[in-house]
């Protein structure tokens, strides 16, 4: 029997694989997993320095690896990048949106600001570096991965920016797959459990400055080495939307099957960190 190309593994050896939000956490972990794997590997974050380092230090390790600044809320800027891209390396076969930030704060506490920025990092970052990558991924048949969260299909109390912004992804990636897959170009969203990065130390509280607040723990947090070899697991197999870890799966199917007792289970988990009852009905009260 023919086995589908979709369905069919697909090797990163030696492809070009562009990543954002490189410079630490998922993404650092993710590029050093790919160049491990022989991919040419190119690193983009907004902290320069950072990610320059990053980029130097795997090819100390003897990888084909570059790191390069980039803001992905400039779309001019991304689109520069890979245009120098497509003359350093010919073109990019798979790009991984990665690049991210989050709040912890009810909307009420929450400045329009604040939303604003994580919209525009979480998903128009995503959307500018797929507009500039996308010719050289239908020539190419490449991939794109992006890099979500189980906010991104269920409600989480105090995230309600961040879950905007995830939920947003998915409806535009599921929809870029479909207008695609004629082209070959195959999409793969990505939602980690809570995972243990800086991401989680650097979340804004509602005014924007570094939220100081205990974080609610729901299971233990996997590791960003961990989600990254997912992440290349479902990109060789093709999988549309994974959702990692036994609990991942099990709050997509509550969250659909009993939307309400989701909600229910969801607020009394995180009641430790925005009190109990939370919601602006009670803080209003």
């Amino acid at each position: 029997m023919k086995v589908s190309p979709v369905l069919q593994s697909w090797s990163i050896r030696n492809k070009v694989v562009v990543i954002t939000g490189a410079a630490g956490g998922i993404g650092l972990a993710l590029a050093t997993a790919a160049a491990e794997c022989g991919a040419r590997v190119v690193l983009l974050d907004l902290e320069g320095g950072a990610v320059e380092e990053a980029g130097a230090t795997l090819r100390d390790a003897g990888h084909d690896a570059v790191g390069l600044p980039c803001d992905v809320t400039d779309a001019e800027q991304v689109a520069a990048v890979f245009r120098e891209l497509r003359r350093t390396h010919g073109g990019v076969d798979l790009l991984v949106n990665n690049a991210g930030l989050s709040h912890r704060s009810l909307f009420i506490d929450t400045a329009p600001e604040v939303l604003r920025r994580v919209m525009e990092v979480n998903f128009f970052g995503s959307v500018n570096a797929t507009r500039a990558a996308l010719p050289d991924l239908v020539e190419r048949r490449g991939r794109i991965a992006v890099v979500s969260t189980v906010a991104g299909f269920a409600p989480l109390t105090g995230r309600t920016g961040y879950a905007a912004s995830k939920h947003a992804l998915h409806g535009f990636f599921d929809t870029l797959r479909a207008e695609l897959h004629d082209a070959g170009v195959r999409v793969t969203i990505v939602c980690p459990w809570f995972v243990a990065t800086a991401m989680r130390e650097r979340a804004m509280g509602g005014d924007g400055a570094p939220v100081r607040t205990a974080k609610a723990e729901v299971g233990p947090a996997m590791t960003a080495e961990e989600v990254a070899q997912a992440i290349l697991a479902a990109v060789r197999s093709g999988r549309r939307l994974v959702a990692l870890t036994p609990r991942g799966r099990f709050v997509w199917w509550l969250s659909r099957v009993m939307p309400a007792l989701y909600e229910r289970l969801m607020r009394r988990s995180q009641a430790r960190e925005f009190g109990t009852g939370t919601g602006t009905a009670t803080r209003n009260a």
